[in-house]
């Protein structure tokens, strides 16, 4: 893979910064969710997350609930616009073609498929298909019809086949979205399952990141994180 677009994209992704201030990260067996109100950026966010495993050579299966996956793939297409417009940056379509073989995009209907069944079809692909996932990116999950128990299995699956997940959350109506604590209050019945909390707040010029919850401790903090609210990189200062 070509050493500028990746530095570019490793340098100014989010997780950068998530790892450094996630106590030791997610780790495997664990859940996050990222939250916020729609068109924030949470799959922007999450994107850039599955794509800076798939540049470690980490796979990645993108499990979407949403009617339409083609703005997703848009995504994942999407990121590599601006490094690859760098002088000495090669073949981007190369590259992209070399990051995807490493990545399987499933969807889903949440109101027909059982999340026993979802289960069911990620290990066949993981076990079956050979396709040995690293980390699962789950967007588009409507938390409000949720039961806590389903956000539990997804857990217990992710330790018995020691690989990460990183959720979105949609926080729809109108404010206050949060309690005294920060947590949404559409994930107050999900939150002992949770491992890492983060919520994205969208300014004018920019979004940030707050950590709410890092494996067990509640401590609401602003991680300092300017991302783009076009990209959803880190801004350049």
């Amino acid at each position: 893979m070509n050493s500028t677009i990746k530095q570019e994209l490793a340098g100014r992704s989010p997780l950068r910064i998530l790892e450094k201030s996630i106590s030791g990260g997610l780790g495997a067996g664990n859940i996050a969710v990222l939250a916020s109100p729609k068109g924030v950026g949470k799959t922007a966010c999450l994107v850039h997350i599955a794509a800076d495993k798939l540049m470690q050579d980490k796979p990645v299966i993108h499990v979407s609930y949403s009617a339409r996956v083609d703005y997703i793939i848009k995504w994942y297409e999407d990121i590599f616009k601006e490094p690859a417009k760098q002088p000495g940056t090669g073949d981007a379509l190369d590259i992209f073609e070399d990051m995807i073989r490493k990545r399987v995009i499933m969807n889903f209907n949440q109101d027909g498929s059982r999340t026993e069944q979802v289960l069911k079809s990620l290990e066949a692909m993981i076990t079956y298909g050979q396709f040995a996932a690293d980390t699962i990116i789950v967007d588009g999950f409507d938390f409000r019809t949720a039961q806590p128990e389903e956000l539990r299995s997804f857990k217990d699956f992710a330790g018995r086949l020691n690989l990460e997940i990183w959720f979105s959350a949609s926080l729809h109506g109108q404010p206050p979205f949060y309690d005294q604590d920060g947590v949404p209050f559409v994930l107050k019945e999900h939150i002992e399952v949770i491992d890492v909390l983060l919520t994205l707040k969208q300014h004018a010029a920019h979004v940030n990141l707050i950590l709410v919850k890092d494996h067990g401790r509640f401590a609401p903090r602003d991680l300092r994180l300017k991302l783009d609210p076009k990209t959803l990189l880190i801004v350049n200062v």
